[in-house]
Formats: C-alpha cells, sequence, structure tokens
C-alpha cells in the first residue's frame, strides 16, 4: 500500500476558465473586482462548477453571467489545467479555449475586462493559479 500525500485538510475547489480569443489572437481577461479575494488581479473569466454541473455546462453559464456571452459547449477546446494549493483551498482549474462565441463580451461582474496579445499576458498581474497558463496558452495560439 502506498502513503497518502496530502497537501493539508484543504477542500478541493473546483473553478472553469476560458481564454476567449479574438480574430487578432488577443485573449480577453477580467480584472477581480473590489471586495472580492485578490481583488485587482487580472484572470481568464470563469467561475466554479456548482454541484451536479458539468466543468463545461459551468463555463457556459459562467460566460454569460459574467461577459454576457452565449457560447455553445462544443466551441470549448479543453487546453490545461492549474492546480494550486491556497492557504485555505486547493484550486483545480481546467482552461479551455474559447474563439467562437455570439455577443459583444461586457464587464458584467468584474472591474475591467482587455484584450490583451498573449505576448503581453505577464504584464497583467494575475492570481497565482492564472500566472502559470499563460505559456500553455501562448504555445498553443
Amino acid at each position: 500500500m502506498h502513503p497518502r500525500h496530502t497537501l493539508g485538510p484543504r477542500p478541493l475547489l473546483l473553478v472553469v476558465a476560458a481564454a476567449l480569443v479574438d480574430g487578432a489572437g488577443r485573449v480577453l481577461i477580467a480584472q477581480r473586482p473590489a471586495g472580492k479575494s485578490l481583488a485587482g488581479l487580472w484572470e481568464f473569466p470563469g467561475g466554479k462548477v456548482e454541484p451536479g454541473e458539468g466543468p463545461e455546462e459551468a463555463l457556459v453559464r459562467e460566460l454569460l453571467e459574467e461577459l454576457d456571452v452565449r457560447v455553445t459547449p462544443d466551441a470549448l477546446m479543453p487546453l490545461t489545467f492549474a492546480s494550486h494549493a491556497y492557504d485555505d483551498m486547493h484550486l483545480l482549474m481546467p482552461l479551455y479555449v474559447v474563439r467562437r462565441w455570439s455577443g459583444a463580451p461586457r464587464a458584467v461582474e468584474a472591474q475591467a475586462i482587455a484584450w490583451a496579445a498573449p505576448g503581453d499576458l505577464d504584464s497583467y498581474p494575475m492570481p497565482p493559479a492564472d500566472a502559470p497558463l499563460v505559456a500553455h496558452l501562448r504555445g498553443a495560439l
């Protein structure tokens, strides 16, 4: 029997994120609003997977709620994932690339949104879980 390795008594939080890529190859990022943890940092839009939801279903819902864009599950292309231990929880976050949606993205919940060239993403401060995804995204675009 193998010893069990744990990172401590942290609950696992499953969230999903999207890299919306426009026709010019720019990626949409959103700034976390004041009052939320990691406020002011830039992230890939998305959110928590609710009980009973699949990751794709959750991401379709979150993109509509956060950005007012409609995405169909077949437009979600899995790219990579982040696994990061925060002090109070362990976050697991699949990242999907999205190139097709309907509606013009607008900041419904975030402080701001920005379209950034993949090479410019490093100039936006990001949460620890999002930052490592940038290299994977650059390699895929």
